[in-house]
């Protein structure tokens, strides 16, 4: 239905997924992220999530026009904030600092 911006938002979350999964597999991250991130292996697991559930939305909320599929949208909108808490979980706190502050 609305190829024009499901397309792009599929890659999008492709791209997304492929970094978390180089950050489970690997330990890798995206060089601004790599400051904050504590937990990188979370970190890769909550980027996979929340791209998963960028496609899942934009499959069955943009390409699909029936609408009792489309109530499995917000399937991928739990998925999405689901791994939104996570890479927030696995970064780290900005409270109290001690030292110069490099780790």
């Amino acid at each position: 239905m609305h190829l024009y911006i499901a397309i792009p938002g599929v890659l999008l979350a492709l791209l997304f997924a492929a970094s978390g999964v180089a950050g489970i597999m690997r330990g890798w991250v995206l060089p601004w992220n790599r400051r904050r991130v504590h937990r990188v292996r979370l970190f890769g697991w909550g980027q996979l999530v929340a791209g998963f559930g960028l496609c899942w939305q934009m499959v069955f909320g943009l390409l699909i026009s029936d609408v009792g599929i489309r109530q499995w949208a917000l399937f991928g909108n739990g998925l999405l904030l689901a791994g939104i808490i996570v890479m927030g979980v696995s970064q780290r706190a900005g409270g109290k600092r001690q030292g110069s502050g490099t780790p």
